[in-house]
């Protein structure tokens, strides 16, 4: 494990808490700080800004065709979190706008990812719409896309995943944002039919709905787009940085219900509680049932449906944190088998795990894939048997790009598709043999033995000393803090001049630091899960996020141990 910073700070540089901040920003490559400081509002940010005038207007032009003809529309969705509060941000937008519209969420188990064949004969025979708008997939549906036009069904893709070579030139219009979520783009779309057709509506519906972008809209882009990891930074850090305050106005019963039943509906919600709380409830659903409930719950009206509906997500995020932890401990005795006599620094292991079963639900094999991951430094691939086939997930280290790997070996797939870190696709049975052999065939190519070692990064190496209340209150401007923006982070060494547990089981502790030569009182610093430190150790080397601590009305300095050694 190696410790690496970006910039030294030491004692006795002049340097004040404002341009340590410039360092930082300065690190994440932003070219625009006060914009990045200060972000547009989502309210004044338009699909016109990403270079698709042509394509609105084509699209309002077909959208007047189909509601004086009275023809019916599919917003047609993904299944996670990301999809779904997009799908209910386009959806409810359509129907209060007063076009026939519905909904549909594809089973993952049934029709798996994004469009299908029998997901469209599906829509087809149900609802036989005019046009299927797509959110948080399509862009490699060019099969599928022509499929459903064979059968008269038009399609606009509304999307962010990485491009194909071969772009669905069947398609009405195309709608491909990568600097946004599924969600986002979901957004800025329905805000730009909304603002075509507003003028048709009375104004309680008008008011109605520019509440809804303002407030509730906005919530809901801030879940997707954080739960689908997409960098904070442009339009995305737009969404979250007005997003998330929505949350303490939002009218949803839906949504409100969720924070009741998670008991977190009078705090202050930030990515953490979007990304670790709400959006694995709105996952639960899609991975282990039918996500469609996921999607009623985020559009009704009715309290006590709301209600309902919340204590079932509840139920099914419990069920499958269960059901992870019993994949996860299975899986790490899996890799466990597998490490070489010889553990050296790279851990004996191979430069890709691929783990494969025929028993775990395919709805939590990404969650598999990702804990693996994580705990070994090892890009990761899980697969599940599922109706004869294989369905399979991946994760990845900062080194490799999963979904770029797994398409150098499309021969041996069904399809493929995801980002940079993360990736699914399907596989027939009598080829997951060839694909493990050419796998961890290939890796070799894509990754080097340095590319295996975990790095742990600091923004700054900077004397204990100069951790102050002032400097934290800086770092806090930079929020939110997610992918692409992450929470700044120190390195320090100190002398250790005390230390105090804490917590039900004194599982935590505090420990007090400060700089060798330093007369200066000690800074106050909490690791926890940790509650004992070696007894012989008098210096120490941290890595610590700084934060303000509100409570009761009184502020404390935040000082948070990640890693000490």
């Amino acid at each position: 494990m190696k410790i690496k910073y970006t910039h030294e700070i030491k004692t006795g540089d002049k340097i004040t808490d404002e341009e340590i901040l410039k360092l930082i920003v300065k690190k994440r490559k932003i070219k625009n700080i006060k914009e990045f400081m200060n972000p547009s509002s989502p309210m004044s940010i338009g699909l016109m800004d990403f270079g698709y005038k042509k394509e609105i207007k084509k699209t309002v032009k077909i959208l007047e065709e189909i509601k004086n003809k009275q023809q019916m529309i599919v917003v047609y969705t993904d299944y996670d979190a990301d999809g779904i509060t997009g799908g209910a941000i386009l959806w409810e937008t359509l129907y209060l706008l007063g076009f026939k519209v519905m909904p549909y969420v594809p089973h993952r188990k049934n029709e798996g990812y994004g469009f299908s064949n029998k997901g469209i004969d599906n829509v087809k025979k149900e609802f036989n719409p005019a046009l299927i708008i797509s959110v948080d997939h399509g862009i490699s549906a060019r099969e599928k896309i022509a499929y459903a036009k064979s059968l008269g069904i038009d399609v606009i893709v509304t999307d962010h995943h990485l491009k194909p070579d071969k772009l669905p030139d069947k398609a009405l219009a195309i709608f491909h944002i990568s600097e946004l979520s599924g969600s986002g783009v979901a957004y800025f779309f329905a805000k730009e039919i909304f603002n075509a057709f507003k003028k048709y509506l009375p104004k309680n519906l008008q008011g109605k709905l520019e509440y809804n972008f303002q407030i509730d809209y906005l919530a809901l882009a801030a879940i997707g787009t954080i739960a689908d990891m997409v960098p904070l930074l442009g339009p995305s850090r737009s969404l979250v940085k007005y997003g998330l305050p929505a949350f303490k106005n939002i009218k949803r019963v839906g949504i409100r219900h969720i924070l009741l039943e998670a008991g977190i509906i009078d705090k202050e919600i930030s990515p953490y509680e979007v990304g670790f709380i709400i959006a694995p409830r709105i996952n639960a659903v899609g991975r282990l049932e039918h996500a469609l409930d996921a999607l009623r719950l985020l559009c009704t009206n009715n309290e006590e449906k709301a209600r309902q509906l919340a204590t079932k997500v509840g139920l099914k995020n419990r069920e499958r944190q269960d059901l992870v932890k019993q994949a996860v401990d299975e899986a790490k005795k899996m890799v466990e088998s597998i490490l070489t006599p010889e553990v050296n620094k790279f851990g004996g292991l191979p430069k890709i795990i691929i783990l494969k079963s025929d028993h775990w639900h395919e709805g939590i094999i990404g969650l598999i894939a990702s804990k693996i991951a994580d705990k070994f430094f090892r890009p990761t691939i899980v697969m599940t048997k599922s109706d004869g086939i294989y369905k399979g997930s991946a994760r990845s280290i900062p080194a490799l790009s999963i979904t770029d790997f797994l398409k150098k070996l499309h021969k041996y797939l069904i399809d493929v598709g995801g980002h940079k870190q993360a990736a699914g696709f399907t596989i027939e049975k009598n080829q997951v043999d060839n694909f493990i052999r050419t796998s961890e065939k290939e890796i070799n190519k894509w990754l080097k033995n340095k590319d295996l070692v975990r790095e742990i990064s600091a923004d700054i190496k900077i004397p204990i000393s100069r951790v102050t209340m002032n400097l934290a209150k800086y770092i806090e401007t930079l929020k939110p803090f997610g992918i692409g923006n992450l929470e700044p982070t120190f390195y320090s060494e100190g002398k250790i001049v005390g230390t105090k547990t804490f917590g039900k089981k004194n599982e935590h502790i505090k420990i007090y630091i400060k700089d060798t030569s330093s007369q200066q009182n000690s800074v106050e610093l909490i690791y926890f899960n940790y509650s004992q430190l070696p007894d012989d150790i008098n210096q120490i080397k941290l890595i610590y996020r700084l934060s303000v601590n509100n409570w009761n009305h009184k502020e404390k300095l935040n000082a948070i141990i990640q890693n000490l050694s």
